[in-house]
């Protein structure tokens, strides 16, 4: 019968231990794990057939009727041969609030699946798993709430009938009797026998892209915020358990002698970004949230870093960009200078020339830090999709090949052999100026690398893994001399259970149908046509509000790189490196943190274009005492390069003229006075307005306006008094004439000059 589409759903995930240990295991001892290690209890399966021994219940879905929550530590083998005996075991757990009694477990078995795309149709449309059922084995005991129990169940390939090579879903299935005496199923897993072909066409070559990546924890000064990088790489954090995955992969001897090394490559997915911090952290005490010498993971990191730089020694690295910025978020926005900046091969400096100015961003921090040469013509888009232009930026910034998902191409499925093809992850994209190399990588499979508490379609997330590729490696249809490539790229902040997911890694080297293979062997591999890029179902990518503030700090950085004097892309590396980390795509899942990390950004980039400004005087006055004294004005650069800037100078009216003084290079953290010529008109007191900028316009620092007050003579001024002086010369003149011409006549000087008496009015007598 099958089951109600609501019984399709629901489970409960097992809960994985995470050994401490971080050495390799013996090829032999992970073959053995492989094969018995921990499966998931996911979605309920179907109901047991009508008429059999012990009444089952039908599957009324609900988490209610499935108290009990399966924990499988034991399922073996994982691959079966014929006459195979299969033990399942682990422990069984009452979430609920009733007490169990006659506890019975056994395995139900579903129609042999022969191609990957039946398994995947599996996942939408459950097989009931009613073809072939095992009689029932007890579980002794009871099992009141919040108890737990060990089982085991033992049957065979005859009883479950398997004798076809394929993969077969199969159901562990829990009943009980509840206190009403009524028996029901009150617990299952669901998970996929695999029986392999004896003879595959060809192996199929499976590559890891492992990423190394996590969001930044300082701000646009460089700053620590928090400690939680920290946590993450200690003991049990999720980079420690990360790195952990790729640490427990069995190492073999070369057949040429030496030392022994992984037997299987991964190829390591770096942020730059990421090693840049821990290596401030390793360094010694570093500053938290602005109190001094509170960071606690000093010896966390430097163990990490050492951790790391032993795995990138055995496996090929590839270097993300600085920050791993959100290259279609920017690119929409008009700012593709920021992601050319962060590629990790560097930028070209803005003076034109060929010099690699990529002293802080790029492979250089992973050449410094970890002592490799990392790859750097390798782009993992994120969301495994990417816009044509964001293409276009990456091509001219000396990537060569890009890792997209099934997703981000129109025929991309085509990649995974679904449609009866091969599974090819090398593919073309065509672009107007010429096709672009490409690498798929399997989404689904991808996807079950994050699973290990939980997988697609009910099963434990290594056993759907072997069995998606043992579907694979049954196509018939497969060239023998080209065989299948397949490229798992785990999402970005992987949590993995470091036992289980390097079991999945390893197994490329230990069952005869698959075998290892690097990202640069897959690129020379198959080839298939994946259409053209497609647009993402869901693009996701940055909020508008913070984007507006990254261009706004962009519009800062470029104005001050117009006035920087030696090598702006060097001199403002840091800079951009502070812009590539506000700008990551990791800031995808938290726009608030997003939004904050922009306007930090746009502050801090306001803040060092600020330290360049001109300095006022102390009373606000400037006094000239000629026509032609120079306006002396002080400028101050405390910016650690030199600049070069230009001074404006405006005045009100004519009564002041200023000449253009050009450009003024400003040593780095000191302060120069610049004489500007100027041209007095008239005496008096008038206002100047004095403005620093940089030679692209940008204002720098805060506008002086002064007083200026003259107390030489202007040309008006000079005018009237030469003028005034020349009257009184003319009148002196005339008075000097009048009096020769009076002695000429004879004419005493000083009879001339005497008045003549009045007769009086009257008599003095």
């Amino acid at each position: 019968m099958r089951r109600s589409a609501a019984g399709r759903t629901g489970g409960r995930s097992v809960r994985h231990g995470r050994p401490r240990s971080r050495r390799a295991a013996p090829t032999g001892a992970v073959l053995a794990g492989l094969l018995a290690a921990p499966l998931v209890a996911l979605a309920p399966a179907a109901a047991a057939a009508p008429g059999e021994p012990a009444p089952v219940a039908e599957d009324d879905a609900g988490d209610a009727t499935r108290p009990v929550q399966v924990d499988v530590t034991r399922f073996e083998p994982r691959v079966l041969s014929p006459g195979a005996v299969v033990t399942v075991a682990g422990t069984l757990t009452n979430t609920g609030t009733e007490t169990l009694a006659g506890l019975d477990v056994r395995l139900q078995r579903g129609d042999l699946l022969d191609s990957r795309a039946e398994l995947l149709a599996t996942d939408a449309d459950p097989d009931p798993t009613t073809a072939v059922t095992t009689p029932f084995q007890e579980v002794p005991g009871e099992l009141g709430p919040g108890d737990s129990t060990s089982f085991v169940l033992t049957t065979d390939t005859g009883t479950l009938q398997v004798d076809q090579e394929g993969v077969y879903p199969v159901l562990l299935n829990l009943n009980a009797d509840g206190p009403d005496g009524e028996r029901r199923r009150v617990g299952e897993l669901s998970t996929f026998l695999v029986q392999p072909p004896a003879q595959p066409a060809a192996p199929t070559s499976v590559a890891w892209l492992w990423p190394v990546v996590e969001r930044t924890h300082r701000d646009a000064a460089g700053r620590f915020v928090d400690d939680e990088l920290a946590a993450a790489v200690s003991p049990e954090g999720r980079l420690d358990r990360a790195l952990a995955v790729v640490e427990r992969l069995p190492q073999t001897a070369p057949p040429e002698g030496g030392e022994p090394r992984p037997s299987v490559p991964v190829t390591l997915a770096v942020d730059p970004a990421l090693v840049e911090e821990l290596a401030l952290m390793a360094e010694g005490p570093y500053d938290v949230a602005g109190r001094e010498g509170a960071g606690e993971g000093t010896d966390e990191a430097a163990a990490f870093l050492d951790r790391l730089r032993a795995v990138a020694a055995d496996h090929p690295v590839v270097a993300l960009p600085y920050g791993d910025v959100d290259t279609d978020a920017l690119t929409a926005a008009g700012l593709a200078e920021v992601v050319t900046r962060s590629l990790p091969a560097g930028s070209p400096p803005d003076d034109g020339s060929d010099e690699d100015a990529s002293a802080v961003l790029g492979a250089d921090v992973l050449s410094d830090a970890l002592g490799v040469t990392a790859r750097t013509d390798l782009a993992w888009s994120v969301g495994g999709a990417v816009r044509p232009d964001s293409l276009a930026t990456l091509r001219a910034g000396g990537i060569d090949r890009v890792v997209l998902t099934p997703d981000g191409l129109t025929d991309g499925t085509t990649a995974l052999g679904l449609d009866g093809g091969s599974a090819a992850a090398r593919t073309t994209v065509p672009t107007p100026d010429g096709p672009v190399d490409a690498l798929v990588a399997d989404s689904g499979l991808s996807g079950l690398v994050g699973a290990s508490s939980g997988a697609p379609g009910g099963t434990g997330a290594g056993q759907r893994y072997l069995a998606e590729l043992a579907l694979l490696a049954m196509d018939g249809g497969v060239d023998p001399a080209a065989g299948q490539t397949v490229l798992i790229a785990p999402p970005r902040e992987v949590d993995a259970d470091p036992a289980g997911v390097s079991e999945m890694i390893a197994a490329s080297a230990q069952v005869p149908w698959l075998r290892p293979a690097t990202v640069v062997q897959l690129a020379e591999g198959p080839s298939v046509d994946t259409g053209e890029l497609a647009a993402p179902a869901d693009p996701g990518g940055l909020a508008a509000e913070g984007l507006a503030d990254v261009s706004a700090a962009v519009a800062v950085r470029d104005d001050l790189a117009s006035a920087v004097v030696d090598d702006p892309a060097a001199t403002l590396a840091r800079y951009d490196a502070a812009v590539s980390r506000s700008a990551s795509a990791a800031w995808r899942d938290d726009p608030e943190a997003f939004r904050s990390a922009a306007a930090d950004l746009r502050a801090t980039l306001e803040q060092v274009r600020g330290q360049v400004g001109l300095l006022a005087p102390a009373d606000g006055t400037y006094s000239l005492a000629s026509t032609d004294a120079p306006l002396v004005l002080t400028v101050q650069n405390d910016l650690p390069f030199a600049v070069r800037v230009q001074l404006r100078v405006q005045t009100r009216g004519n009564a002041l003229t200023v000449a253009d003084v050009g450009e003024q290079v400003l040593a780095p953290d000191q302060r120069t006075t610049v004489e500007v010529p100027t041209e007095v008109r008239q005496s008096g007191r008038f206002g100047v307005v004095a403005t620093l900028t940089t030679p692209a316009g940008g204002v720098l620092g805060e506008q002086v306006e002064l007083q200026v007050r003259s107390t030489a003579y202007g040309t008006i001024s000079l005018l009237i008094t030469i003028g005034a002086a020349a009257l009184l010369g003319l009148l002196f003149l005339r008075r000097l004439v009048r009096f020769v011409l009076r002695r000429r006549a004879g004419t005493p000087a000083a009879e001339a000059d005497t008045p003549v008496p009045l007769p009086p009015t009257r008599s003095p007598v």
